[in-house]
């Protein structure tokens, strides 16, 4: 007979592809809207949204692969590719926000951008609070890690979302680059959390 504690286990386990899978194929469509709004707008913001996408599609698929086969070397593994897909992400992001910044390119409005991360930022927020308590009750520090990074993808399509609102209602066109460096910024905050916070 199996133990209730093992039936609970595989139904957290259950829990967290069903959690990841979600956010993969969300993030999946996302990377088309947000190509297409982005080079319509001409947006720095919505192109660096959708790399944070390609970046978060990443962490899905490293911790779908480390929930098939648990072990220390492989979290640890699997901590570290996500932390170098958010440092490749600050880069980009800080040399193309400075650009535009310095070039004084002005995106044009955005409605598709707009409606997209308005909706992007309530998903990823439920997405984010599930896998935290998943991630809490299974003891995987993974998925602890990859549900910050879906909060922080909410939190970025919020921070987008203000950018291109602000462009459109009151013409600030710096507020898109200005969201980017947001981006920035925590994708920096993300990657020394997690190369040291000792995984």
């Amino acid at each position: 007979m199996t133990a209730p504690q093992e039936i609970s286990r595989a139904s957290l386990l259950r829990q967290g592809f069903v959690l990841e899978y979600t956010t993969l194929a969300w993030n999946v469509i996302g990377i088309v809207v947000l190509a297409v709004a982005a080079v319509s707008a001409r947006s720095v913001a919505l192109a660096g949204f959708g790399l944070d996408s390609l970046i978060e599609i990443g962490a899905s698929t490293v911790v779908i692969w480390e929930l098939s086969g648990t072990g220390e070397a492989r979290q640890q593994r699997a901590l570290r590719l996500i932390g170098v897909g958010f440092a490749a992400l600050a880069v980009y992001l800080l040399v193309q926000s400075t650009w535009v910044l310095a070039a004084g390119l002005h995106p044009r409005h955005s409605p598709l951008g707009i409606g997209w991360t308005a909706v992007t930022a309530v998903v990823m927020f439920a997405l984010a609070a599930g896998k935290a308590r998943t991630g809490a009750a299974l003891d995987n520090p993974v998925l602890k890690t990859e549900g910050r990074v879906t909060l922080i993808d909410g939190l970025l399509a919020a921070a987008v979302l203000l950018g291109l609102a602000l462009n459109t209602a009151v013409g600030w066109w710096w507020a898109d680059p200005a969201a980017g460096y947001v981006l920035v910024y925590y994708a920096v905050r993300e990657v020394r959390e997690i190369f040291t916070a000792g995984h």
